[in-house]
């Protein structure tokens, strides 16, 4: 068996080679047409599974395994398919391992021997493969999908490449060396190419992949900016066009100029004091030592007069008049206690008719609540109304409050 299948590969080899031609045009122009070579050579290649025909009126087109070949062999760019099926992969190699402790229990040892070549067969065609998908994906980033002509076409790009690295981390997680140490058991050769060398490999890649997906993010980012500014000039273009007796106009001299236009840097960088530097300790010293110095001399001398005398006498009756807005407010309160129901702030504002904006008599109401003793706060609610800040999360704006009796 191993004799017939070194010669069927053997021929399989030569007819690549003595058909190469055949085979380039076919790979670079995607098929070929049976009257363009001959017609013997054609059927050769079909019957060796090289060429093959979708439909009966369609031409003759590659095989995929053949055009995965070159695609590999010949680092062709616009190679971008990734072998995402990691399931499949660990699926195999679990049958494997079974089937040579299997044969190593019955002491089978041609077979033992056969199934362990296969599965080292496996694993590293599998570690390879996957690292080749890696290389891919970093030759992809490094030209920046330089094998499409426009920004929406390599933004698709990314998004594809994007999504074959998420199909590659979610496979892999479902590598679990437990798992995979459990079947080793004790078997030295099984431990060697499912916990060390699986295990180091896999590691490296994820690790990999993690980077590659980080730079394929702030690629799209990037790709996604020029494609804001094209649109962009492209409207201008087309504003321009549409009308031809456009003038701009001088933004430096109106008072107001535009956000787009106001596009200038600051002067002076904004600073800050560095205090964990030690080249600044001395002139921050310096700086604290004259905030905390008083100068006696800048105070202003007052003279005192010699031989002055004081009377103390009787202590002349003042009044401190009340706030208004105070007394609005307590007016505000009995109002709530005489009628006993739930009133607005602002609707009392606005039914009296009081002259004090609404924002102070906010204030107001809200610190007469505060205000008062907790035995004579017990006897009222006070509930604010408004909805949380649009932008800064934890703020609540208030329009207005509601007091009643408890």
């Amino acid at each position: 068996m191993s004799s017939n299948l070194h010669q069927a590969g053997v021929k399989l080899l030569k007819q690549l080679g003595r058909h190469a031609d055949v085979i380039m045009d076919a790979y670079l122009a995607g098929s070929i047409n049976d009257t363009a070579h001959d017609a013997g050579v054609i059927e050769k290649l079909k019957k060796s599974g090289i060429l093959w025909r979708p439909e009966p009126d369609q031409e003759l087109r590659l095989k995929r395994s053949v055009r995965a070949l070159l695609e590999e062999a010949l680092s062709d760019e616009r190679n971008r398919q990734i072998d995402s099926n990691v399931g499949s992969s660990l699926a195999t190699i679990k049958t494997l391992a079974d089937h040579y402790k299997e044969a190593r229990h019955n002491i089978d040892h041609s077979a033992a021997e056969a199934y362990l070549a296969d599965l080292n067969e496996h694993v590293y065609s599998f570690t390879d493969s996957l690292r080749y998908s890696i290389r891919v994906l970093w030759g992809r980033i490094n030209n920046e999908f330089g094998y499409v002509g426009t920004i929406s076409a390599k933004i698709r790009e990314n998004e594809l490449a994007q999504s074959q690295v998420s199909d590659l981390l979610n496979g892999l997680e479902m590598f679990q060396f437990s798992e995979l140490g459990d079947i080793a058991g004790d078997i030295r050769e099984l431990r060697r190419l499912l916990m060390t060398s699986l295990q180091e490999t896999l590691s490296q890649c994820t690790q990999e992949l993690s980077i590659v997906q980080g730079r394929l993010y702030e690629l799209l980012g990037r790709f996604r900016q020029i494609q804001g500014r094209t649109r962009l000039l492209k409207g201008w273009l087309l504003h321009t066009d549409m009308h031809p007796d456009y003038q701009v106009d001088n933004h430096v001299g109106h008072k107001q100029i535009p956000s787009l236009f106001n596009c200038a840097e600051a002067l002076l960088a904004p600073a800050s004091v560095d205090v964990s530097n030690p080249h600044h300790e001395l002139e921050l010293m310096s700086i604290v030592a004259q905030v905390k110095a008083i100068s006696r001399d800048a105070l202003p001398h007052i003279a005192r007069e010699q031989n002055v005398t004081f009377e103390m006498g009787d202590i002349e009756d003042f009044d401190i008049p009340e706030n208004p807005l105070k007394i609005a407010v307590d007016e505000y309160f009995c109002e709530v206690i005489d009628s006993g129901l739930r009133q607005s702030a602002l609707s009392y504002l606005t039914e009296k008719q009081l002259q004090w904006d609404a924002e102070s008599w906010l204030y107001q109401v809200i610190g007469g609540y505060e205000g008062l003793a907790d035995e004579h706060k017990n006897y009222f609610e006070l509930e604010p109304i408004g909805k949380p800040d649009p932008v800064y999360n934890g703020n609540f704006i208030i329009h207005d409050v509601e007091l009643w009796l408890a």
